[in-house]
């Protein structure tokens, strides 16, 4: 009997898979795809960048315009890796940030809970409404002489303008948000027995988070404008005061210097903002493509 199924299983026939047919294939077309998708995306803010460098560069050499008040762009570098070189750099935009980042903290922390009781609670919507459409449509550097001559000329009244130029960013689209989530969400986290602090927590702060970033983001930009123009009135340091010293010293490319370190300022909040929303808003679904 163990003879004939020796002779059974010696006379069944052997597969044998080759690596090429045992190995997962792969789709080399969709990493292709995926790769000039890439390359596509670095490339077209490089393309523009660097569009905006070569007339910059080429427009005063050209004689297009006065090279004593635009220098090419190669000069104004120069100028940039100078100041940092010297510390002078660092010193201004420490400066800046410190207060930059001082009253926006405050604004946040303020603006946030009070747009969620204003949207929440009726009672203090219609308490407090007034007020706020009253000082909202008032400019902040309108208040700068205001905010000069209370708190003087220091360091107290610039923050101060950083806080009122960024609060009402964050507090309407912090209200905005919580008012627009979905009912049905709010419904059934009722029906499933969530408390009051826990339906804010697990509902309508994570749906309102994308209007609320909006808010920090437009408050993020105002708090650098606004205190910018406020370091060119009785400031000793700081990037405004950078460019207007620079402006009066006729020392045209320091001033141009110290417009781009604004504007690197900007991007790395923008940035820092845009990667701390999508750890937080992870939990939506990718758009369909």
């Amino acid at each position: 009997m163990s003879s004939a199924v020796q002779v059974v299983e010696k006379s069944r026939p052997v597969v044998v898979r080759s690596r090429a047919e045992s190995a997962p294939t792969v789709d080399l077309s969709r990493i292709l795809r995926a790769v000039a998708l890439l390359a596509w995306r670095i490339f077209k803010p490089t393309f523009a960048i660097g569009l905006l460098v070569a007339v910059w560069e080429a427009a005063p050499r050209l004689g297009l315009v006065d090279e004593v008040f635009l220098p090419p762009f190669s000069t104004v570098a120069q100028a940039f890796i100078d100041l940092v070189r010297s510390g002078e750099m660092w010193e201004h935009v420490s400066t800046s940030l410190t207060r930059s980042a001082t009253g926006f903290s405050l604004a946040l922390a303020v603006a946030i809970p009070v747009g969620v009781a204003i949207a929440w609670y009726r009672p203090v919507a219609d308490f407090l409404n007034p007020i706020l459409e009253l000082f909202r449509n008032t400019a902040a550097l309108a208040l700068l002489p205001v905010f000069i001559l209370i708190l003087g000329i220091g360091e107290t009244s610039k923050i101060a303008l950083v806080v009122y130029a960024s609060f009402f960013p964050i507090l309407l689209n912090t209200i905005t948000g919580v008012r627009t989530v979905d009912p049905l969400l709010i419904k059934s986290a009722v029906s499933l027995g969530f408390s009051p602090i826990r339906l804010f927590q697990k509902v309508i702060l994570p749906a309102a988070v994308p209007s609320i970033f909006t808010g920090v983001r437009m408050a993020a930009a105002s708090s650098i404008l606004v205190l910018i123009a406020a370091e060119m009135v009785g400031a000793r340091a700081g990037l405004g005061y950078l460019i207007t010293a620079a402006q009066q010293n006729f020392q045209i490319p320091n001033m141009y210097a110290g417009i781009i370190a604004i504007s690197l300022l900007g991007l790395s909040f923008n940035g820092l903002l845009v990667a701390l929303e999508r750890r937080l808003s992870r939990w939506r679904a990718e758009p369909s493509r």
